[in-house]
């Protein structure tokens, strides 16, 4: 199941990623056919993996994913060619910043509320939501849909390497990442963190907010903890596996 297919190069990275999509339409966290994860497959990030137009999240396989060049202005001439929306957006950003190498775009039912919300900022209520203390940015200014005007102007907003997180106000929610399984894990804490929040709110009572020292001092701990990320996606895989899944096919 997990041998490389013929003429398919970055087989481990496809296997992860199409591990990812399946993992979360199992969540929920996908909407329809829309929503798309990339990862960057050469040094400066130009070229990446990135989710073929129309295919759900629960049937996405390794070889199903497609390569991209974000400086390829013949891109959408292509009869593979990306969803328009993916193409303005996570080429925008991987032409852009080098240091985003993996994108996970999603309307996850708890982000999208937060994004709802007139303030848009999670605050550090929790150890989970502490992960994304100063490692968030909230885009005010949203525009419609992201096609390529939308998707540079939302690319200029990561442009520091230490957010992690674009909250994007009245659309959904962007992680950033440097492997497919830090990205994935920080996707999968978001939305936890979201969610607790949101619960939280709803019984109308104080939130019990960290002080700025302990949410950076626990956000640094998330950072520097071992292996989290990489034994949580390795886990997905094997039960992925244990159900006889064609993802890495």
């Amino acid at each position: 199941m997990n041998a490389p297919l013929p003429n398919l190069t970055h087989w481990k990275e496809r296997c992860d990623m199409a591990a990812a999509f399946r993992w979360t339409a199992k969540l929920g966290m996908n909407e329809a056919v829309a929503n798309h994860f990339s990862l960057a497959v050469n040094d400066d990030g130009s070229r990446f993996l990135i989710n073929p137009n129309g295919r759900h999240f629960a049937r996405m396989t390794a070889s199903a994913l497609i390569e991209i060049d974000a400086n390829d202005p013949e891109t959408m001439n292509r009869p593979d060619a990306p969803d328009p929306t993916a193409w303005g957006l996570h080429g925008s950003i991987h032409r852009a910043l080098p240091h985003a190498r993996c994108l996970m775009h999603v309307h996850s039912i708890h982000a999208t509320v937060l994004a709802s919300l007139a303030d848009s900022r999670l605050p550090p209520i929790d150890q989970n939501s502490a992960m994304f203390y100063n490692r968030q940015i909230v885009d005010e200014h949203y525009g419609g849909m992201a096609f390529e005007a939308e998707g540079a102007r939302c690319a200029r907003l990561l442009a520091d390497p230490k957010i992690t997180t674009m909250i994007m106000g009245n659309h959904g929610v962007l992680i950033v990442g440097r492997t497919v399984a830090e990205t994935f894990n920080r996707l999968y804490y978001f939305e936890r963190a979201a969610e607790t929040y949101i619960r939280a709110l709803q019984t109308g009572r104080p939130l019990r907010v960290l002080s700025d020292e302990i949410a950076e001092k626990t956000a640094q701990e998330w950072e520097d903890y071992p292996n989290a990320a990489d034994f949580h996606l390795s886990e997905l895989r094997a039960l992925l596996d244990e159900e006889g899944s064609t993802y890495a096919s």
